[in-house]
């Protein structure tokens, strides 16, 4: 699953911002390329950003949930996406899960110094859900979501698992995430994702106690 990433081998819808590709600019970054025979993804993200993003996938409500991501974990992300829309969102949602997921592990590099777990409890509205993840380079998710219809818009909802599970593989967390109750399925993924990004931003966030120290008794993650 692991992508070989060569920077400019992909020709993004637009250009990937400068100022999150641009090497020795600051703050620890991620850029991966990912060309297939099914999407083309470029991205880039600075996890000492502050919740900016420019997100094109071409699909509407996922652009809706990783903007979400980016500024509520306060991580900077940029992406574009072109993919096989005409068959489905299916190969364009997982991939772009696999690409950010990918980009985080880079910009973790090997994750010395990260506080390493974080855990969020999100209410919207009539919905609350759980998220709790360690970035400990031992992917796995536990997804207790269920929708009450098998679309939201044009999206299908079982592809937001998919996308969970992409970002969890590749990003090295293990990750649970536990919708407790609620009833707009709107409200339910969005708060799946903003629970993620609040977990992110505790578990990426660098603790001045041991810096330069990886979190864990094994001096290894």
């Amino acid at each position: 699953m692991k992508t070989t990433v060569k920077k400019g081998a992909l020709k993004p819808v637009a250009p990937v911002r400068q100022d999150l590709t641009t090497p020795g600019s600051g703050g620890r970054r991620g850029f991966v390329a990912r060309l297939t025979k099914e999407t083309r993804i470029a991205a880039a993200i600075n996890l000492d950003g502050t919740g900016q993003y420019d997100i094109k996938t071409g699909i509407g409500f996922l652009d809706h949930m990783l903007e979400q991501l980016s500024r509520h974990s306060l991580i900077d992300i940029t992406l574009r996406a072109e993919g096989d829309l005409h068959i489905d969102y299916h190969h364009t949602t997982e991939d772009s899960g696999i690409v950010l997921g990918e980009c985080l592990a880079k910009a973790l590099g090997n994750r010395a110094g990260i506080r390493r777990y974080g855990s969020a409890l999100i209410p919207m509205d009539e919905t609350l859900t759980e998220v709790a993840l360690d970035a400990s380079n031992r992917p796995y998710l536990i997804w207790k979501v269920a929708f009450s219809k098998p679309k939201l818009g044009t999206m299908d909802t079982e592809l937001f698992k998919e996308w969970f599970q992409a970002f969890a593989q590749l990003g090295g967390l293990t990750l649970h995430v536990w919708n407790h109750y609620g009833e707009n399925n709107h409200h339910i993924v969005e708060s799946c994702f903003k629970g993620l990004a609040r977990s992110l931003r505790v578990a990426c966030e660098v603790d001045p106690r041991q810096a330069t120290a990886v979190p864990s008794t094994k001096g290894v993650l």
